[in-house]
């Protein structure tokens, strides 16, 4: 697992590579991953919209940017959390993702909090620096 704090709000990545939704004879490889944010900032903190850094192992970048997430804009209460599970294509059997979340309160307003650097390598293979 991978985790940043900032500003209160805790955010955990496990990712998990799907053999069963990727065909590595025409370079596609499938990972899905499960992030919880949890709101310790003592105050409840709506997520707003979010962006991915995702880097495969040829250096080719893609930068996904939008509102929410998973269709949603949660607002997580004050010692609460928030869990869901999306998924990232690659061309390559490794890459690294990175990002952060444009959270909302009252005392702040908008701010950023960063989503953990995490890896997306086979499980068989040797890790890979990205």
């Amino acid at each position: 697992m991978f985790n940043a704090t900032t500003k209160g709000i805790s955010v955990t990545v496990m990712p998990v590579y799907i053999d069963e939704r990727s065909e590595p004879a025409e370079s596609r490889y499938f990972w899905a991953y499960r992030v919880m944010i949890e709101n310790n900032s003592g105050e409840e903190a709506q997520l707003v919209s979010r962006y991915w850094r995702i880097t495969d192992s040829n250096g080719h970048v893609e930068e996904v940017e939008g509102e929410g997430v998973v269709g949603e804009q949660p607002r997580i209460a004050a010692g609460d959390s928030y869990s869901y599970t999306s998924g990232c294509p690659l061309r390559t059997p490794s890459g690294i993702m990175s990002g952060r979340y444009t959270m909302r309160n009252r005392s702040r307003g908008y701010f950023e909090v960063e989503i953990p650097a995490f890896p997306l390598d086979l499980p068989d293979n040797d890790p890979v620096l990205n």
